[in-house]
């Protein structure tokens, strides 16, 4: 079930303090954090994608706060650190002088989609190294006493942009490029609407296996697949255009992205979860919010490419303890909040694409900001504790199909004042979501989500 998440203070006032350091030492690493908070609403160290410390007595202090050795990063003098606990960024330690007992911080890398996007936004010349889509590419800036660095990755957790694992995995072959393009361009392309969802599923996991089969690695094929369905939500929803336009003009893209949510029927649920699985995810934890609820969630994360999804759909009461993720359930008399949004709209990974994707912003200005910029308003929060905010966009609403309504009302979902209103007026389809996160809380407020999925039900006129 759901895991007890911990705040862990300590550990995010030190990485703030190696943040600050960094940018004291890097003049442009300063100004580019100053434009992000005005001219994107985010936080830089909500981008960062490693921390570079040098001085050997810090390993001590990064163990005493949680941090752990990944073993199979261990590079030449450099040793790789994460936190499996909390939402922080990697460290990687220098020992070239080992005798060097004080510690300092030396660089500081952030994560963006594109790194030639990203210097021709500032107009920086950058030549990244590494093989253009390869598994790691990486552009750097020198500072006065620290070095800035931007970052790609695709489905690797490592820090050579020539790296002899991924050669042996063929990824860095001359037709790798050609591959990779070619398997993202098989997902983009599919076919998303179908009369028989049966089918839809059975074609999409055939197509599934085509992508992963041809970029010969599942984490490859994970980057590739959620690539392509940011892309096809975003298209379906302005608040999303707007903030990423803003984003992108900073030649940063999603990479601030926190969690990416799909609903789906009961009926299809394990199939989808069995999608996310060939992809290489394991499964988190598993929320039912109570018996009347009226709904559940698996949290995945996959551990290469570190995306997280929220899948959820309808529960009933007795439904607490079961094993949704295997077990097919049949549709409830009545669909709740859930199930209804999939009926009028399709399921999150064919037609109706996903139902949200969460990005990490600063909480107050995001709202304050989109309003003034794009004419784009806030839900009231969902969540409002010290270390986790929440709130949704104000929906949008999208165009129901007739054959999807005159289902929904020949099962009996909705009456046939529900159907014309429907019809006339679309219902609510997506949104973006506001989140920040502090002392590197990693959880969900299940409370606070059980509201906000009444609050968004299709059957409310919004």
């Amino acid at each position: 079930m759901s895991r007890d998440w911990k705040r862990l203070p300590e550990t995010e006032s030190l990485v703030v303090e190696w943040t600050e350091k960094a940018l004291a030492g890097n003049d442009f690493a300063a100004d580019l954090a100053r434009r992000m908070k005005t001219e994107t609403s985010t936080r830089f160290r909500d981008w960062i994608d490693h921390i570079i410390l040098e001085g050997d007595d810090c390993i001590e202090t990064l163990e005493r706060i949680g941090y752990r050795r990944e073993i199979s990063q261990a590079i030449g003098p450099l040793i790789v650190f994460t936190h499996d606990e909390g939402v922080f960024p990697r460290v990687v330690v220098r020992m070239e002088r080992p005798q060097k007992r004080s510690y300092n911080v030396r660089g500081v890398a952030i994560k963006v989609e594109s790194i030639g996007d990203f210097s021709r936004a500032h107009d920086l010349g950058l030549e990244p190294v590494g093989y253009p889509l390869g598994p790691y590419r990486e552009a750097w800036i020198n500072g006065q006493s620290v070095n800035f660095g931007v970052v790609e990755r695709r489905g690797y957790r490592g820090f050579e942009p020539f790296a002899g694992d991924q050669a042996r995995l063929g990824r860095m072959s001359p037709h790798a490029a050609r591959e990779t393009l070619s398997a993202r361009e098989l997902w983009q392309a599919r076919r998303r609407k179908f009369d028989d969802d049966s089918i839809g599923f059975d074609e999409t996991e055939q197509l599934l296996d085509r992508v992963v089969e041809r970029t010969g690695s599942a984490d490859l094929a994970c980057h590739l697949v959620f690539e392509v369905e940011r892309d096809y939500w975003q298209s379906l929803n302005r608040a999303a255009q707007a903030q990423k336009t803003r984003q992108d003009r900073l030649g940063l893209g999603w990479a601030n992205h926190d969690h990416h949510t799909f609903r789906s029927s009961r009926r299809f649920f394990p199939r989808l979860i069995g999608m996310f699985k060939k992809l290489g995810f394991d499964l988190r934890e598993r929320f039912h919010a109570g018996e009347q609820a009226g709904w559940g969630a698996q949290i995945l994360e996959h551990p290469t490419t570190g995306i997280v999804i929220f899948a959820d759909l309808d529960l009933a009461p007795t439904e607490a303890d079961s094993d949704f993720t295997r077990v097919t359930l049949p549709d409830l008399p009545k669909p709740n909040t859930v199930g209804l949004w999939v009926g009028l709209h399709g399921e999150s990974i064919l037609e109706a694409g996903m139902h949200h994707l969460e990005a990490q912003f600063d909480f107050d200005s995001l709202k304050t900001d989109l309003a003034r910029d794009a004419g784009v308003s806030m839900m009231p929060p969902f969540s409002d504790f010290p270390f986790l905010r929440q709130a949704f966009t104000t929906g949008e609403r999208r165009p129901v199909d007739r054959k999807r309504a005159d289902r929904c009302l020949a099962a009996g979902w909705i009456t046939r004042d529900e159907h014309a209103r429907f019809l006339s007026e679309g219902a609510i389809g997506g949104h973006l979501e506001n989140l920040e996160r502090n002392e590197g809380y990693k959880g969900f407020n299940q409370k606070s989500v059980g509201a906000i999925l009444e609050a968004t039900n299709p059957r409310l006129k919004h």
